[in-house]
């Protein structure tokens, strides 16, 4: 029995899989085993032709290609390349421990040529933590390059990888792909007016603190939303990490780069539950976990189905989501900033008694019942975005620059990230809890006074308490305070209470 070496993908991570062939007198047959789904088995006579392009006939035997573990679910094209790398190391084509050092993963074309395939870069992470090489398909070189603790080998087409395992024209390591550029977007300073939207949008970026703007159409929220992203900082290297991961196992990355820019995934409202939070046959990576460490915005959020809203509210606390399917339990990250943006009521004019619809005030009622009071309550900043008036759209630029606001965003976060080196799980202020946040956000006396006002007066629930600490201990931050003062508690409050009740 030969053996050579591929993965599985289980999650955004990569599960080391041993690929068996063994060939042995009887009626011929090619058979693969080890719970397969129907693209691993049609890998039989994508393997088959790419062999006979070759001018390699199998031989007259019974093959079987054992998948171990064979409890273990195997999908994918990328399963070709090994498995004909262990038929060839059994033909005796090219040596049998050389085929071994390697974990491989491609699919053939029938002509040979190796066709690049999703999740090279969990991939080279298993065979940097088996202590094993990574071939590969060419364009899937430079992506799994990033890993530099494993040699990758990135080909053309089996026939090349073949003269290349016998030593007969050696292929080169591959190297990292180039970064893409930061791309900033539009600058906060061509928003006219909106000087408290900008600021809430500061503080959102400084905290990761999930934001819901009402307004009427027109007022600037998508606007104000696109925004956000200039005022992120940079990725930090496990960030870069941990998204790339999630976008790779998704077929995202280009040009063999790595994520550089945060993501910013804005679903259409008609988005069903698995491309929202992960699903679907082969329990993909839903848009949540493809804006880790980055922006979720949700338009128009009442018209999203309540079902879809419902299945928010874990992941927007946890971070995390687990994608279960009859065949599968699938943990992805999801640690997103969460930005919505909602019309007061369906006719959008609730504001303007010469337009409002006749159903006036009740309509609005109505339509932002459809968000249910526990998602409405994990948001931590709610603001109410007011129209423009015409004449001030002739005035010019104002305000602080995006550069300006992200300078002060960094800075602030990397108070926080100092202030939580070494707490595990938390890295900014809207993870703490608990002892901690009684520890690192307590108010002074008289922020303490008032924040207890304002929960017997608007009924506040005890997550809505903790949130206004948590708001408060960001902007204080932000003025690079150490206390946390009665006018940090005030301004934290009006976010969560102007406008929307307790």
């Amino acid at each position: 029995m030969l053996r050579t070496y591929t993965i599985a993908f289980h999650g955004a991570e990569a599960a080391p899989v041993e690929v068996q062939c063994a060939m042995a007198p009887g009626i011929p047959g090619f058979s693969i085993v080890g719970l397969p789904d129907k693209t691993v088995s049609e890998s039989r006579e994508r393997v088959r032709a790419a062999l006979s392009a070759m001018r390699i006939a199998l031989p007259s035997q019974r093959i079987t290609i054992n998948l171990s573990p064979a409890d273990m679910p195997k999908a994918g094209s990328h399963n070709d390349l090994p498995i004909a790398l262990a038929i060839l190391a059994a033909l005796k084509v090219i040596p049998a421990d050389v085929a071994e050092e390697n974990i491989s993963m491609g699919e053939l074309s029938l002509d040979g040529k190796l066709v690049p395939v999703a999740g090279a870069l969990p991939a080279a992470f298993c065979a940097a933590e088996e202590g094993r090489g990574l071939l590969c398909a060419e364009d899937s070189a430079p992506e799994a390059a990033w890993v530099e603790a494993t040699c990758v080998i990135g080909a053309r087409s089996l026939a090349e990888l073949v003269r290349h395992l016998t030593g007969a024209s050696p292929i080169p390591p591959a190297a990292a792909g180039t970064l893409p550029p930061r791309v900033d977007g539009r600058d906060l300073r061509e928003v006219k007016g909106q000087e408290r939207a900008k600021r809430v949008l500061e503080i959102a970026a400084a905290g990761r603190h999930h934001l819901l703007m009402i307004g009427a159409p027109g007022a600037g929220k998508s606007m104000l939303a696109s925004r956000i992203p200039g005022l992120l900082p940079d990725l930090t290297p496990m960030e870069a990490l941990e998204t790339s991961m999630v976008h790779s196992v998704s077929g995202l990355l280009k040009g063999g780069g790595i994520c550089r820019n945060r993501p910013f995934q804005q679903p259409h409202h008609t988005a069903s539950k698995a491309a929202i939070v992960g699903g679907g046959r082969a329990a993909q990576p839903g848009e949540i976990s493809l804006a880790h460490n980055g922006v979720l915005f949700m338009d128009e959020l009442p018209e999203f189905a309540p079902g879809v809203l419902e299945t928010l509210r874990q992941p927007m606390e946890s971070g995390e989501v687990m994608v279960s399917r009859a065949n599968a339990h699938v943990r992805y990250p999801c640690r997103f900033l969460m930005v919505a943006a909602a019309n007061p009521c369906r006719c959008g004019h609730l504001s303007d008694a010469n337009r409002a619809c006749s159903q006036a005030p009740k309509c609005s009622e109505k339509y932002l019942a459809r968000i249910s009071g526990p998602m409405l309550d994990r948001f931590d900043l709610r603001i109410e975005i007011p129209a423009v008036a015409h004449r001030d759209l002739d005035m010019p630029a104002s305000g602080d620059t995006s550069q300006t606001v992200r300078d002060r965003v960094t800075a602030a976060r990397a108070r926080q990230a100092q202030r939580y080196d070494g707490v595990e799980g938390v890295a900014l202020n809207a993870d703490i809890e608990g002892t901690l946040l009684e520890e690192l956000a307590a108010p002074d006396a008289e922020g303490r006074d008032l924040l207890l006002l304002a929960a017997d007066r608007f009924k506040l629930s005890a997550r809505g308490y903790h949130r206004i600490l948590r708001v408060a201990r960001t902007i204080a931050d932000l003025e690079d305070s150490a206390d946390l003062r009665r006018d940090h508690i005030a301004e934290a409050l009006s976010y969560r209470i102007a406008g929307m009740g307790g």
